[in-house]
């Protein structure tokens, strides 16, 4: 079975288990309203998890799931891992254990002997006959629902859309666990009262055929024996990974790193899990899972060594462009000594799990614009604080919803300037056109908020824009949390000094030629000159516009 099949097996499985949490636990709630209405729920409930497809469904989903976890829990050669998964893990690990008495109590006596599993009856066991079991009961409601929302998040997390909706899925599973105890505790308070009634409880042990003595001891035994093969099954996988990490210790590798760095590791382990037995950060959004492409790795020394690429892998590989050099690091086993280099950083964020290679570093044509407002520094000193940062970030949102509107990306917003790239998907002829349409965005936007804050202002704000095109290294660059998107180079230098030109030129733009060939766009109406850049050889031709409202 491929890791592709059992990802998607066990994500099915996993579906029909929160399908019967959410229903279950929806039951519950209705004890707000009554008994009765649980009953009620609880027999609509029924209709669906006991008849034969349903019990298929739900018990089929309990082995593969549960059988899966035991499999993929051995076949990890390292325990080290990021602690949400470590939570998942470990909730999921004691889940059996907990469920076991309440479900051969259940679904099992029901099974055997016709015990009716009525709310009534089991509330009774939990609030008057040995309330501490209750008090487990609720613990493992809340066990079940935080390892199946860990993974709903994860799995989610890096979906585009799912920042949208993050937080009322979040209400959501915040909502209904606490309207489901909720709901027990008020039948619970409704059954403790009524067990107070005289031959209530006689009526309801009729009804509901509870177990002799005899037959309780034999669904002890039951669990019992469930209790001990589930542990037998632990134990195995504990066994069976000291027994495989005895046999590879034969034979070791050494993984190599940025900076002189080196761990060895017996044959079998991936890329990644290296990283993470050796405590190296390594970015890996989805867990290892395959189902993201932020673990890549460039391989700088024996990519012809490694195992080739499965097409899952080939397929991540392929809708980030990586280059041939690239892998996944959770898809990749060495059995020869490698030498990586992490693409991304540790700290990368969910929305980064299927972005471009180009964020990796790489070289681009691209068209790069600067813009600074005029006078600004001499007008704030006449304003509050609060003035300053309220008039500045009316700017940035001006200048900013332009140059996104036109196609562009924001990456530095410093003082009272601005840098902005554009073509890195789309080449530079469509990213010198999307500059200059941005650069008359901005200028209609800046009078539009000049206008509105008239009253605030002794005079129009005023904008430079410098706009040039050629190659630059783009890559995602900072360190820490302060990691964005931006450009070096010689381009990047030159549109920095073109925007400076905008003072001297009394122009609110001024422009490479480079970039009206690009744009394909005549502006030889416009003044030319050929003007001087700091650290650099030769003069570069530009035009000055002296008002941006004018371009063609």
């Amino acid at each position: 079975m491929t890791p592709v099949l059992i990802r998607r097996v066990r994500l099915g499985a996993a579906f029909v288990l929160l399908t019967y949490l959410i229903l279950h636990f929806s039951n519950h709630a209705l004890g707000l309203i009554s008994l009765d209405a649980m009953e009620t729920g609880r027999r609509w409930f029924l209709a669906i998890w006991r008849n034969p497809l349903g019990t298929l469904a739900l018990y089929g989903a309990i082995t593969v799931h549960g059988v899966l976890a035991l499999w993929l829990l051995y076949q990890r050669r390292s325990l080290r891992m990021p602690s949400w998964e470590a939570a998942q893990y470990g909730l999921g690990l004691v889940l059996p254990a907990l469920l076991a008495t309440h479900v051969v109590g259940t679904r099992i006596a029901w099974w055997q002997v016709g015990t009716q599993d009525r709310y009534a009856r089991v509330l009774l066991g939990f609030w008057v006959v040995a309330p501490e079991r209750g008090i487990w009961q609720m613990i493992t409601l809340l066990i079940a629902w935080i390892h199946a929302c860990i993974g709903v998040h994860y799995w989610l997390r890096f979906r585009r859309w799912y920042p949208r909706v993050v937080m009322a899925l979040f209400a959501g599973a915040l909502l209904l666990p606490t309207l489901a105890l909720a709901g027990y505790v008020t039948g619970g308070h409704e059954v403790v009262t009524l067990a107070r009634t005289p031959g209530w409880r006689e009526e309801l042990a009729r009804v509901t055929h509870p177990p002799s003595p005899a037959q309780g001891a034999v669904l002890v035994q039951i669990r019992t024996r469930f209790l001990e093969v589930y542990l037998a099954a632990l134990l195995a996988v504990v066994v069976a990974r000291g027994a495989r990490r005895l046999w590879q210790r034969r034979r070791s590798i050494r993984v190599s790193y940025p900076g002189d760095r080196f761990v060895t590791v017996p044959v079998g382990f991936t890329i990644l899990e290296v990283s993470r037995v050796a405590g190296i950060p390594h970015a890996s959004v989805c867990g290892g899972r395959g189902r993201c492409s932020t673990c890549r790795v460039r391989v700088v020394h024996g990519l012809g060594d490694l195992p080739a690429a499965r097409e899952a892998e080939q397929r991540v590989l392929a809708r980030v462009g990586a280059a041939p050099d690239v892998r996944l690091a959770c898809q990749t086993c060495p059995v020869r000594d490698v030498a990586v280099a992490p693409l991304l950083a540790p700290s990368i964020v969910p929305g980064d799990a299927h972005t471009a290679d180009v964020r990796q570093g790489r070289e681009r044509e691209l068209a790069v614009l600067f813009a600074d407002l005029r006078g600004f520094t001499r007008m704030a000193e006449h304003k509050l604080p609060y003035d300053v940062v309220f008039v500045l970030n009316r700017y940035f949102e001006t200048v900013g919803t332009a140059i996104t509107e036109a196609g562009g990306v924001t990456n530095q917003f410093t003082g009272d300037g601005v840098m902005a790239l554009f073509g890195i998907d789309v080449g530079p002829a469509a990213g010198c056109r999307q500059a200059l349409a941005a650069a008359r965005a901005m200028v209609e936007g800046l009078a539009s908020l000049s206008a509105e804050l008239a009253g605030d202002l002794p005079a129009p704000l005023r904008i430079g824009i410098g706009i040039h095109a050629g190659a630059a290294v783009v890559g995602r660059m900072g360190w820490g949390q302060s990691f964005y998107l931006t450009a070096v180079g010689d381009t990047v230098h030159v549109a920095a000094r073109l925007e400076q030109a905008t003072k001297d030129y009394h122009a609110e733009l001024v422009v490479s030629e480079d970039v009206g060939r690009y744009a394909g766009i005549d502006l030889s109406a416009f003044r030319r000159d050929d003007l001087a850049v700091r650290n650099r050889a030769g003069r570069v031709p530009v035009r000055v516009i002296t008002r941006a409202r004018e371009l063609p």
